[in-house]
């Protein structure tokens, strides 16, 4: 068992892949946190494909959060949220959890991937 009492074979594999839809390509380059009880679980930065693969998580409700503000900044775009935080629940941690972001500097959308 972990430190926080998981076995091994109860961490679910999660990834994130996070697309620039304004631009039409995926957002190298953002910033994001996996967190779970106010702890960061990992932290990391869209590769050149906007997409971090390989972070590992338990049952419950775990966060992502999105440095969306930095990543438009530095294209010099104005946008309208700083971050973006999206809550969701591993209830099967057997599964892979994808959790895709798409993003422009006005909306954002995301949904269940595979």
């Amino acid at each position: 068992m972990s430190e926080r009492g998981e076995r091994a074979d109860e961490r679910s594999s999660l990834s994130t892949h996070v697309l620039d839809a304004a631009l039409g390509r995926p957002a190298a380059g953002v910033a994001v946190r996996l967190e779970k009880d106010g702890r960061v679980l990992a932290e990391g930065v869209t590769d050149a494909d906007g997409r971090i693969k390989g972070w590992s998580c338990g049952p419950g409700v775990h966060r992502l959060v999105f440095d969306t503000g930095a990543y438009f900044a530095a294209r010099e775009v104005d946008a309208f949220y700083p971050r973006v935080s999206i809550d969701f629940t591993v209830r099967d941690p057997g599964e892979h959890h994808h959790v895709p972001l798409l993003l422009s500097p006005f909306a954002y959308s995301t949904y269940r991937g595979s």
